[in-house]
């Protein structure tokens, strides 16, 4: 089934009873937890309170978003990382595949990223869990065919994917992506021409966003798996953009037609 969500980062500034508080309004299912602010990696007393939060206001956990780097970041940092996601209750951690694209990147940067993500990979399924590698630019998920290489070179049964739309995406091209990579989590939002600095309404971007929920609910019905879509970069960082963000995607999941909504 398709889990429905909040990425905390969403709410940056905001405290993790808040993030659950607001999450909850908007009727939301699951929550993934951002480990730049809300729950920082070795701070386990964090950890135990937004899992406490989540259990309390009927949440599931979903994956702990760490910002740890493959091949950038320190290697020793991520013994923290792994701990913070048990205690916190996650079934994946997310990290990111180096930190330059991937035309970029030399064969020696590119062998040393694809080592230390198969290192990563060993750690968390040492503790049952997955590892997610976050489908972005500067980095070797730059694109789909980077993607699906970098998933092949890495060949671990712990990596699984994660997906999310560029800027002013095309929906046949996104739509191409996500039946490609049959992603675990995805983060939905919709940008403009500008980028990050213009956020539009999901219901601006229907015609990107039915068609890819269409085929989320399908990919999780034929394999018997949960997908989270978790709402991430919502207009004005607003409680109300939220709460009509969440509709659309409920409204979506549902088959039903948003032309119109507002």
């Amino acid at each position: 089934m398709l889990l429905l969500g909040l990425a905390s980062v969403t709410f940056r500034e905001r405290s993790v009873p808040d993030v659950v508080r607001l999450a909850v309004d908007a009727g939301s299912e699951i929550v993934e937890w951002a480990g730049d602010r809300h729950v920082r990696p070795g701070d386990r007393a964090a950890a135990s309170a937004a899992r406490g939060a989540c259990a309390g206001a009927g949440l599931r956990i979903g994956t702990y978003g760490s910002y740890h780097k493959a091949g950038a970041s320190d290697p020793g940092a991520f013994d923290a990382v792994v701990a913070t996601a048990v205690e916190l209750g996650a079934p994946r951690v997310r990290v990111w595949a180096g930190t330059a694209a991937s035309a970029d990147v030399s064969p020696a940067g590119r062998a040393a990223t694809v080592d230390a993500l198969r290192r990563c990979a060993d750690a968390v399924a040492e503790r049952g869990m997955g590892l997610l590698v976050e489908h972005h630019v500067e980095s070797l998920t730059d694109g789909l065919d980077t993607a699906l290489r970098l998933r092949a070179e890495v060949g671990h049964p712990a990596l699984v994917t994660h997906w999310q739309p560029r800027e002013l995406p095309d929906a046949d091209a996104c739509l191409a992506e996500v039946r490609a990579l049959r992603p675990a989590t995805v983060h939905a939002f919709s940008w403009g021409a500008d980028g990050f600095t213009e956020r539009l309404p999901l219901v601006d971007r229907a015609d990107l966003w039915a068609p890819v929920l269409a085929e989320l609910t399908a990919q999780s019905r034929d394999d018997g798996t949960d997908t989270e879509v978790l709402l991430e970069f919502v207009p004005g960082d607003t409680a109300a953009s939220l709460r009509r963000d969440a509709a659309a995607l409920r409204d979506l999941r549902a088959g039903r037609d948003l032309a119109g909504a507002r």
